[in-house]
Formats: C-alpha cells, structure tokens, sequence
C-alpha cells in the first residue's frame, strides 16, 4: 500500500489492478493508495488521478556554511570548501552539521567531520570516507517497507530506496562498536526520526547486523556519497508516521512488486538509490529467501567492495 504526497509513479508501474482500495491503516488491511504525513496532507482514495503532486509541503530556505579540518589519515586536504547552500531546504541543511564518523577502507574510526563535507564529492574524491547504515525492515508477512526519499532530501531526492538509510553520529552512543551497537542505536534513532517508528517497537537487540558494503556513488555534480554501509534486518510490524520532509511516500511490497521496481529503474522509469541497487542485485533476494536463517549470512568480519 503506497502512501505518499501523489498517486506515484510506481504505482502506474506496478499497474493499478495491484492497489486495491481499502479502509483503516492497519498493517491487515488490503492495498491501498493514500496520501500520507503527519496531518500534513489529506487522504486521497485509489481512484484519484495519478498526476500531479497534492499538498505537497513548500521548502524553506537558508543559508549554511561552516568548515572543519579533517580528522586523521584523509590524504592530506589542505582545507574544506565552502558551498552556497542557498535553495536548498531549511530542515536538509541544518543536518548537515551534524558530525558523522570518519572512517578507512577497514572501517577504523579516524575521526568526525560534519555531514555536509562527508558528501561533497570534491572531498570524496579525495578519499573522505564514512560509516553508514540501511535498513531493511520486514513484516509478519515478509513484506518489505520501502520508502521514496522526500523531494526535499540534498543527496538522491525522489529516489525510491529501502526502508531506512542514514549514519551514525560522532558520539560515545553511537561510536561503541561491539557488535555493532552504537550503529543499530542509530538505526533505532533514525527509524524514529524518518519513519515515526516509536524507539520501543525497534529496541538494538531486534535490529540484526549482517555485513558491509563499501560503496561511492555521485547524486549530482555537488553532493553523493561514500560509505562503508553497515546492513541492517528487523523482521516485525511496526507503528508508522513518516515525516514528509524525510520521505514522500512508502509501501510493503513483495519480492515480485520489488523485482518490477527494479526492472521499472532498469528501463529508466523510475529513480533507485545506487546502495540499493547494488543490495538488491548483489544479495537481497538471497537473505529475503532465508529470513528465518539470517545466521548464515552474517559476515561481520567482511567489506564487500562493491
């Protein structure tokens, strides 16, 4: 069932038949296709048309500079350039001062630089690398939440991707690295933050660390990313309140429906974000197959390059 701020183009996609109206909210319900946030945005049924966003939210704007001196064994970059951030929205840019965790090609902490450096490519082209993580949450039904990132987001706006995508923050919570704790907190956290999921439906203990993926992917000629990507299962049904300034729309689809969207992106449709891409083609349908043997799968010892 999408919700989101249109009738979406994934749903034209996957063919109306698949998006059958419905009452309630409930994670029982049958498909359904309704507009979505936070009291933001009024309900809409399945048989709307499917052109043209509907109330969606205005971006604010304003400016946001700031520079810092990288931290540890980052080749030697002299200084960090300054990028206008006019344009962009006002709730984006004041996370990009949040401080993200540097890391090597081996994942060794080396230091912290602000989200904004982290993802202008003039700096990732120059080495700068840091801890990540995607969530991939299922429910009862083995039905997979996706999220189209809201039109607001700097790095891959609109991009259709899985169902949480962020890092981890500079901080002694988030730092502590024993099984990965200090990053499935930040899952937890950002689950709460992008999805509305209460922190207590999603305690660490219920997120499960898999891998890595090392990954550098451009959005546009500014922003992208480059990111050791800690990858993240949680198998139950969950409370959902998107933020729409996080997210535009989500659904749970089955493997079928996601191998449309693929193809769908395939042939230039639609947008994917590329970590996903390379998840979903690499190793998604492997461990969606075997969700009660996860175990197998685990390589905390391992980098995929990718």
């Amino acid at each position: 069932m999408w919700r989101g701020t249109a009738r979406l183009a994934l749903a034209g996609a996957l063919g109306d038949g698949a998006w059958a109206p419905a009452g309630g909210r409930g994670w029982g319900a049958s498909p359904l296709l309704l507009l979505s946030s936070r009291r933001r945005f009024a309900a809409v049924s399945a048989g709307s048309s499917s052109s043209g966003a509907v109330g969606r939210a205005e971006p604010q704007h304003r400016t946001f500079s700031g520079s810092a001196g990288f931290l540890g064994k980052i080749k030697q970059i002299p200084a960090m350039p300054e990028i206008n951030t006019d344009g962009l929205d006002e709730q984006q840019v004041q996370l990009l001062a949040e401080m993200c965790i540097l890391v090597d090609e081996n994942d060794s902490k080396i230091g912290a630089e602000t989200k904004k450096n982290c993802h202008l490519n003039v700096n990732i082209d120059k080495g700068l690398l840091h801890r990540a993580f995607s969530v991939f949450l299922f429910n009862t039904e083995n039905k997979l939440l996706l999220q189209q990132r809201s039109d607001a987001k700097i790095t891959f706006p609109g991009c259709f991707t899985n169902t949480c995508c962020s890092h981890p923050l500079s901080n002694p919570v988030e730092l502590e690295e024993d099984n990965a704790i200090g990053v499935r907190r930040a899952a937890q956290r950002r689950l709460k933050a992008e999805l509305g999921i209460p922190m207590e439906q999603v305690p660490p203990e219920d997120i499960s660390y898999l891998t890595r993926i090392h990954y550098k992917a451009q959005s546009d000629g500014i922003w992208g990313e480059h990111e050791i990507d800690y990858i993240l299962f949680v198998r139950k049904n969950v409370t959902l309140d998107p933020d729409p300034n996080e997210i535009k729309s989500y659904c749970y689809v089955t493997k079928k429906e996601l191998e449309e969207l693929l193809e769908k992106a395939a042939n230039g449709e639609i947008k994917i974000t590329p970590w996903f891409k390379i998840i979903a083609e690499t190793f998604l349908f492997k461990w969606w197959d075997n969700l009660n043997h996860l175990n197998r799968f685990v390589e905390h010892e391992k980098i995929h390059r990718m």
